[in-house]
């Protein structure tokens, strides 16, 4: 049976290590990083997130500014909003939560953010330097199944590493992680054929393709680790219940470990969240201290 990797156990090291840190900055500097969390309408899932990500911010430390807007606010509000956190000192990370409303522009607000603040790391400048192997802020989940990863298995050189999904949030940054830790890297996709063949070849298989229990023991090679991104709401058996993009029980006995959902992926999203936040405050204050020197 595989062994479990437990993201609710890493997330909190990460955690931990973030407030020691944020602990510090205070001192240095007499403030907490700020984490500005722009929510708008009323998904109830992101209204979850949000409170997820507010509850970890002041948990590590940091001073958490939520703006609500409501689900008919227009583009020229939500922009204004994003520029007033551009410019204001104490915010040190913008986030604001996906998807938005229909009439709203995603990509529009998305390049409306400071590229510094962005600790989503969906600027195209940060996607930019990603690919360049140059990001400080790196996408949080990919960046939690890269902790979760090097946890497991260590040097992962030459690994053959499989990433199921195309998407910009997950299966491109994490397709390029995987290439800087110096994997063998392929990506699957609604296009590619023979993609069960390709995935049971992997040392590793990253799922992210929003399908519930879409890959099977058939898609795995026995002894391989499986991080399962994918969280889908089904109903079975009268209830509804949480699961991944793998068949947990069908892959489990041949992986040799693999993520559970939910507790697994999830949490270190938001800790790297955290761990993103507070590397955008000491860079934004470093090159402040700079800037004072300079003038």
């Amino acid at each position: 049976m595989a062994s479990l990797i437990d993201g609710k156990q890493i997330s909190q090291q990460v955690i931990d290590e973030v407030a020691t840190e944020v602990a510090d900055f205070s001192a240095q500097y007499g403030f907490a990083p700020g984490l500005a969390v722009v929510l708008v309408g009323e998904d109830p899932a992101s209204h979850v997130y949000v409170r997820n990500k507010v509850k970890r911010a002041e948990e590590v430390g940091m001073n958490s500014i939520e703006h609500r807007l409501p689900m008919d606010c227009s583009q020229e509000t939500l922009n204004k909003l994003i520029d007033e956190l551009n410019a204001n000192p104490a915010v040190h990370g913008i986030l604001v939560q996906l998807p938005l409303p229909g009439h709203l522009n995603e990509e529009e607000v998305i390049e409306a953010i400071s590229p510094e603040k962005d600790v989503d790391g969906f600027h195209p400048l940060n996607v930019g330097a990603l690919a360049c192997g140059e990001a400080t802020l790196i996408p949080c989940t990919p960046l939690g199944c890269m902790i979760m990863l090097k946890q497991q298995l260590g040097d992962l050189s030459g690994k053959n590493a499989v990433v199921i999904g195309r998407s910009n949030i997950v299966g491109k940054p994490m397709a390029a992680l995987l290439l800087q830790a110096n994997c063998t890297v392929t990506i699957v996709h609604s296009r590619t054929q023979d993609i069960e063949s390709i995935c049971s070849q992997a040392d590793i298989v990253v799922a992210a393709i929003g399908k519930p229990e879409f890959v099977n023991s058939e898609w795995v090679k026995p002894g391989a680790v499986v991080i399962d991104v994918g969280i889908n709401a089904i109903e079975r058996d009268g209830r509804r219940k949480l699961v991944g993009d793998v068949d947990f029980a069908d892959v489990e006995p041949i992986a040799a470990a693999i993520t559970p959902v939910p507790g697994g992926v999830g949490p270190m999203t938001i800790a790297c969240l955290m761990k993103n936040t507070l590397t955008a405050a000491k860079a934004l204050e470093a090159k402040r201290e700079q800037t004072l020197k300079a003038s």
